[in-house]
């Protein structure tokens, strides 16, 4: 019970919170908006709510597409709990339970029928409604996943996959939305069908590139016969770690020093900023990282 208050009283908790709220909100505002109105079957828990409530819906069992995803999201709470882990299934818990009654909110606030300007859907043009949802979508995941968390439904199933078989998150969302794809067959014509696989491998290629650029890394190496000034730096100022390593000069096979870290973009900027300023004359390779496993440090002003 200590426990569980100390997490609710802290500042991260609530946080996290706010963040999963707003990801969700976008996430159920492209469903709304663009999904709904088109009949577009995207790969997701959300497209197949729409094919099972028009499914329900035509053998007079009406069935809102919100309540659906309330249902299935419950059912992979389950599996999130046990098969991924308790933080990931306490978080998702709470993104899978709000997106219905955020799709249901949206529908008061704003209702889609009257941003239709005449046509079937919002744009008025499948492709386009098909880029405007897997946008607002792959935005609203990748922040999620960012903290450990999802959207629910596919996201868990994706997230299985990742977790067991090492596959990309977006090849993940990609593999498990392309099976749900083809429900579509049950109320789509095969023009939509495809339209929605696309959408699908187009998903899995957004969220990761959203992923990479939220969680971009940089892996510094830094030759230098200043080391111990640059490595008080970072350690003392940007409040990193780093690592020292003796090496030998292929050429003039003199012994030097080499300082490696990872840094965030505006940690590396600050870096190099302050070799400039103090004249550290260096010889420096950075290069992208956008995967960290094992413990990364994350500073409080964070």
């Amino acid at each position: 019970m200590n426990e569980i208050l100390k997490t609710l009283t802290s500042g991260k908790f609530w946080k996290e919170l706010v963040i999963m709220t707003l990801g969700m909100a976008v996430g159920a505002a492209a469903v709304y908006y663009f999904l709904m109105p088109s009949k577009l079957i995207i790969g997701s828990i959300s497209g197949l709510s729409i094919v099972l409530s028009e499914i329900f819906g035509k053998a007079g069992i009406p069935i809102k597409v919100s309540t659906i995803i309330l249902v299935i999201n419950a059912i992979l709470l389950v599996l999130a709990w046990f098969l991924i882990g308790k933080e990931f299934g306490l978080k998702t818990v709470y993104t899978a339970l709000i997106l219905g009654p955020l799709v249901d909110l949206w529908d008061k606030v704003l209702p889609y029928q009257k941003l239709l300007s005449g046509g079937a859907s919002v744009m008025n043009d499948p492709w386009l409604d098909l880029v405007c949802f897997v946008l607002l979508l792959s935005v609203s995941q990748a922040i999620l996943f960012r903290i450990n968390a999802s959207t629910g439904g596919l996201d868990i199933l994706a997230k299985i996959v990742n977790k067991y078989l090492h596959f990309d998150i977006g090849a993940s969302v990609s593999i498990a939305g392309a099976i749900i794809c083809c429900t579509a067959f049950a109320i789509n014509p095969f023009r939509m069908v495809v339209l929605g696989l696309i959408g699908t491998w187009m998903n899995g290629l957004v969220v990761d590139y959203f992923t990479d650029t939220f969680n971009k890394r940089k892996r510094v190496c830094i030759i230098s016969d200043n080391y111990q000034e640059i490595r008080d730096y970072i350690v003392g100022t940007l409040d990193r770690g780093c690592s020292l390593y003796t090496l030998h000069g292929g050429f003039s096979g003199e012994e030097k020093t080499e300082v490696v870290t990872l840094l965030t973009p505006n940690e590396y900027a600050a870096l190099f900023n302050f070799m400039k300023e103090k004249g550290v004359d260096a010889f420096v390779t950075a290069g992208n990282v956008s995967e960290i496993y094992g413990k990364w440090h994350t500073k409080k002003s964070h």
